[in-house]
């Protein structure tokens, strides 16, 4: 055997025991519940890396769960931002961060770029779908592309591997084009408006912060916006070892995370403004994110799961990732969510 393979063997080996023994917990639910409550009580991490995307945090804006986490004598350390879900999921899996939020894309690409292993990236919540006006696929006003048909053969900036790619690959379907059919300009979401911008790229897939912003600043048309698309949310995920060694910590973190989208769902202003003090935005811009963007959190029913699983199954028929995955894989056994999931996310 070569010797090479073997420290990976026994990774998966590991990660196939883990998930082995998580299915084991949930059969042995008197006495998994009792564990839990034990674990519950004694939270094994004295740290909690929470990651945060350049799109900006509302909770960690409004130090939402320092107070929580001090009382049980764990450190809060946000790391980031990150570029877009990519970047974070990377880190995710280099165990730099325990919980992040995303889009419905990375996750797959993440668990299709490691074919047979047990995902140590999972979904925890889901997180509540917007309209679809916040993400569009954009061109300069005065460009001679009216529709996305004629995308065909143009340069297209934009994050691969991110929501951004979902709304490209399902709009270009919509008329009888595949992402083969366009040149694709793989860039971060920063640097895919810049190359827009300056005329580097013929279009650009950008969503708020920075599609609101450019809508402002220059005259663009958008081809086709993610309604009808995005219809997933996203999702908050996690690092499967911190998951389920600290439920306690993780359940700690959702309950806040709810409230604080509860919260600016009442009163979106209080979101724009902080837009305003962080990222420096146009008080009409952040406005316009506040009042284009979505807050809470939704438990992960079957029907998101099953949708979830059509989103991989669009992406390996349109051949954008080579293999065909379970979503399930990266599902947490029913008592771990019994655990994690506070009852003010329904």
């Amino acid at each position: 055997m070569n010797k090479s393979f073997q420290p990976q063997r026994r990774t998966v080996l590991k990660r196939i025991f883990q998930y082995s023994a998580l299915g084991l917990f949930t059969l042995l639910s008197p006495f998994a519940g009792s564990l839990v409550q034990t674990t519950q009580a004694l939270p094994n991490a004295k740290v909690i890396n929470l990651a945060y995307q350049s799109s900006g945090d509302l909770v960690k804006s409004k130090k939402a769960v320092e107070p929580r986490f001090q009382a049980l004598g764990v450190t809060v350390n946000w790391v980031g931002p990150f570029a877009a879900g990519p970047q974070l999921i990377a880190a995710l899996n280099k165990g730099e961060v325990d919980i992040g939020n995303v889009g419905e894309t990375p996750p797959i690409f993440d668990q299709a770029a490691r074919p047979g292993i047990i995902p140590e990236v999972v979904y925890l919540t889901g997180r509540t779908p917007s309209d679809g006006s916040n993400q569009g696929i954009v061109v300069k006003a005065n460009s001679p592309i009216k529709k996305v048909a004629d995308l065909k053969g143009k340069k297209i900036a934009f994050q691969v591997g991110s929501n951004a790619q979902y709304l490209l690959a399902k709009a270009l379907k919509e008329v009888g084009l595949k992402v083969s059919d366009i040149q694709v300009v793989a860039l971060t979401p920063p640097q895919a408006r810049d190359a827009f911008i300056q005329n580097k790229a013929d279009a650009w897939v950008g969503s708020d912060p920075l599609l609101a912003a450019v809508e402002k600043d220059i005259p663009i048309r958008i081809l086709r916006n993610a309604a009808r698309i995005n219809t997933l949310g996203g999702f908050y995920i996690g690092r499967r070892g911190f998951i389920t060694q600290n439920p306690q910590l993780v359940r700690v973190f959702l309950e806040e995370a709810q409230k604080v989208g509860e919260q600016a769902e009442k009163n979106p202003s209080d979101y724009a403004k902080i837009l305003v003090d962080e990222q420096k935005l146009d008080p009409s811009v952040a406005q316009k994110v506040a009042s284009r963007r979505t807050y809470k959190l939704r438990r992960l029913t079957p029907a998101i799961i099953a949708e979830q699983q059509s989103v991989a199954d669009f992406y390996f028929q349109e051949r954008i990732i080579p293999v065909k995955i379970d979503v399930k894989q990266a599902i947490l056994a029913p008592l771990v969510y019994k655990a994690i999931l506070p009852d003010n996310i329904k």
